[in-house]
Formats: structure tokens, sequence, C-alpha cells
């Protein structure tokens, strides 16, 4: 049933005058569209900013109600090895596109995750199949795909949603699932979701369900996220050189929202820039964000490093 669908399938766009963000790129595609003539595409851009709803939109604006019988989606990251273009992708590819269109189309998600081996194999067969398919290539970076891949396609490089486009969004999902939305609700939503709409569409499909009264407070509880006044609190008590204070606020909001070190790293990152202190030192809290995530990713501990990341913002203090 519709109503039982993820809100982030469920209000999908279905044309191109409902892709937010990206007006430059839906008009150029949109040409293509009109004129049936389509280049293979690369689009790259980060998680959740429409490159998979552009593409279906694409699609059926082509094929009308036989899109899926000319159109195979196969995301990269679970078929990454060269038996996948060897088989699945070359066998789709050789047929004959039914209807019209004279092409099907292949979109391959994730595509920067394909092995070197895959990505080659993949650039003979864009070569040989290019009169009766064409190849969307959709990943978040464009540097980990082959130039000779990169060179047969026309590249959109897409970028993170805007506040107003990600407020548009939520308008839209609330005013057909009759919630209210507080003030300062999209501000929080825009924060933690950071311009992914589809982080937009799941948090607030969470925050509904105990509520149809939207506020910051549900947002960052649903989100298992921290406000940003905690993380205020706790720069502010190690920047007065309050070890012990800071570590126990850090504790505190680790244990209280469930957060990974990393998690707390980046919302520390966010937050340095809000301070009212000099630049100067905000550069050098920086770059400790930055060491302390290189760590973390690494595998280091996460309590050790976070405390480590505290001690050298109180002792900052005191320079």
């Amino acid at each position: 049933m519709e109503e039982d669908k993820i809100w982030i399938e469920k209000y999908r766009p279905r044309s191109f005058d409902e892709i937010m963000g990206h007006d430059v790129i839906v008009s150029r595609l949109k040409s293509f569209v009109e004129r049936k003539n389509i280049p293979h595409l690369l689009l790259s851009g980060p998680a959740g900013v429409g490159k998979t709803s552009i593409v279906l939109v694409i699609v059926k604006a082509l094929y009308g109600e036989r899109w899926k019988e000319n159109f195979l989606e196969l995301n990269a990251s679970d078929d990454r090895g060269i038996d996948v273009v060897r088989t699945k992708i070359k066998d789709f590819a050789k047929t004959i596109a039914i209807g019209e269109v004279p092409f099907k189309v292949i979109l391959l998600d994730e595509c920067d995750s394909l092995t070197s081996e895959a990505q080659q194999a993949l650039r003979r067969t864009m070569e040989q199949y290019s009169g009766n398919c064409r190849f969307f290539l959709s990943c978040n970076y464009s540097s980990k795909i082959i130039d000779p891949i990169q060179s047969r396609c026309t590249i959109f490089r897409f970028k993170q949603l805007e506040k107003k486009d990600v407020e548009k969004i939520v308008e839209n999902i609330a005013g057909k699932e009759g919630l209210k939305i507080k003030d300062n609700s999209v501000d929080a939503l825009y924060e933690i979701a950071n311009g992914d709409a589809r982080r937009v569409g799941n948090i607030l499909q969470s925050c509904a369900s105990l509520s149809k009264t939207i506020t910051p407070e549900i947002i960052y509880e649903m989100s298992s996220s921290a406000k940003p006044k905690e993380i205020q609190n706790l720069l502010d008590e190690a920047l007065m050189g309050n070890f012990l204070k800071a570590r126990t606020i850090l504790l505190d909001v680790m244990l209280k929202h469930g957060l990974s070190g990393v998690d707390v790293v980046k919302q520390i990152q966010r937050e340095v820039f809000h301070l009212s202190i000099a630049d100067k030192i905000k550069i050098g809290m920086i770059q400790d964000c930055g060491e302390c995530e290189f760590r973390l990713v690494e595998g280091s501990d996460d309590y050790v490093q976070l405390e480590a990341l505290i001690a050298r913002f109180c002792s900052r203090s005191a320079r």
C-alpha cells in the first residue's frame, strides 16, 4: 500500500519539475530527453541529493509505461567484480530496446566501488554496445572512476541541497502527512542531514511515529544526535581549561545519545565555527579534529581519542 511505503520512496520526484536544487542540470537533461538522444552520463555528488531520482525521471519520461523493460539498475557496491560486467551488464546491453527509443538504459549506482578490472571491462562494454544501450554511472567520488570511462561520459556534478530546498521537501511531506513543523525544526533537520534529502525523509518518518508535531527535540532524539547546545557547553568548558568537567559532558553526550566517536568529532567540528574565539585557535581545533577522526577511522578507541581531543582543546586555552 502507498501508505506503508518508506517516505523516501513515497515522495521520490516523479517529474523534472519536482526535482529540487539542480535547475541547470535538470534543464540540460530535459533537453536530452526531448530529443531522445542521450549520451553516457556520469552523475557525481554527495549521497541523497537526487542522482538516482533524476535517472528514474529520465527513464520514465523516455519509455513511459514500458520503462521497466528497458531499464536495468545495479548497485556496484554489492556487485563489484568483473563477472558482473561480463554477465548481467553485457547480457542486457546486447539486446534490442523495446519501443520507439532506440536504446536501453543501464544505471550503475555507486560505481566508484567497482574494482579497477571491472572498470576496464566496463569501458570496453560501453564502447561495444553504445548503439543500443546507454550507461548512467552514479558515484560519490568521480576521481575513483578511471579516465577512459570519464572521457566517454557527459559529467554532471551535483551539490548538496541548500536549506531552501530542504525546506520545500519538508513542507511537501508535512502537508501530505498532516504534520505540524515547529520553529527551528527545519534548521535542526538541515544541520543533521547536511543536505541529504534521503536522511530528511527518514528522520521525519521516524519523528512522525512519535508525534504529528515535529520539534527540534524530537528530531535530535530520533536521529541520535547531540543538541548543538550540549556540544557548545563541552567546548566552552574545554576552552576554559576545565578538563574534568568537559570530559563528564562528553561521556554523558555519548552515552545518552549512543553516539560513535566519529559522530561526536563531526559535530564538534561543525560547532567550532560558531565559537567566539580567535581564528588562529579555530584553525588549531579543526586540525585536532582531523587528526582525531583519522585515528578513529583507523581503529583507535573512541573514548581514549576523544579524551585526548578534549585535552588538546584544554591546552589551547592556556596558550
